[in-house]
């Protein structure tokens, strides 16, 4: 009988060695690394969108915005993560000694798929709410019109709201900016991507 092969545990520092080096990302999750598998033309016209109207609702206001490839680095929980869309206010906190990793989000969006909605409704979500001015999260699912809105209204306490109409707006009270749902699933062919869904269990 084979014996199991033993799970590696990687340093913080081991990781971000890696990480820099290598040309896919990855996530660290309290000592080990995940890879994080490709996404589809859905998830990416959904976060290309949020971040469209994002960026041009917050011109010229102290926020900055990021998609995607910006690492995000939660010490209470030994997580280094990339969430799909980030609002930080400025000035931009970084982590002590680097310059590509940053701490202070406070609204952070996921689009959701197949093969993670349930840790980023989770884990995730656990994770992100112990940044002290983390304040809005955002879920929208990308397989139908869905989005999920979380809002802090108190120390420990957080309001859900949830949209399906597309005629209505995502009303975002960090930042005071009003976001049409319709806009947000703009060029989204929900029968194609359906029809054409058969890997959907690899979606990110």
């Amino acid at each position: 009988m084979i014996a199991p092969t033993e799970k590696k545990i990687y340093t913080a520092d081991e990781y971000l060695d890696l990480e820099v080096a290598s040309d896919i990302r990855s996530e660290y999750r309290n000592g080990t690394i995940v890879p994080m598998t490709g996404g589809t033309p859905e998830h990416n016209d959904i976060a290309s969108n949020l971040v469209t109207a994002l960026k041009r609702s917050l011109r010229g206001r102290p926020y900055r915005v990021f998609i995607l490839n910006q690492r995000l680095w939660l010490p209470a929980v030994n997580l280094y993560t990339y969430p799909d869309i980030m609002v930080l206010p400025k000035p931009i906190e970084l982590q002590t000694g680097r310059r590509d990793t940053v701490m202070n989000a406070c609204l952070i969006a996921e689009v959701l798929s197949k093969s993670t909605q349930n840790y980023d409704r989770g884990d995730q979500f656990v994770a992100y709410r112990t940044m002290p001015n983390f304040q809005e999260y955002v879920l929208i699912d990308q397989a139908l019109i869905l989005v999920e809105h979380h809002v802090k209204t108190a120390a420990n306490q957080w309001l859900l709201t949830e949209c399906d109409d597309p005629a209505a707006s995502l009303t975002l009270p960090t930042l005071n900016v009003q976001i049409s749902i319709a806009d947000l699933y703009e060029d989204i062919d929900f029968v194609a991507s359906n029809l054409g869904g058969l890997a959907s269990d690899q979606e990110v």
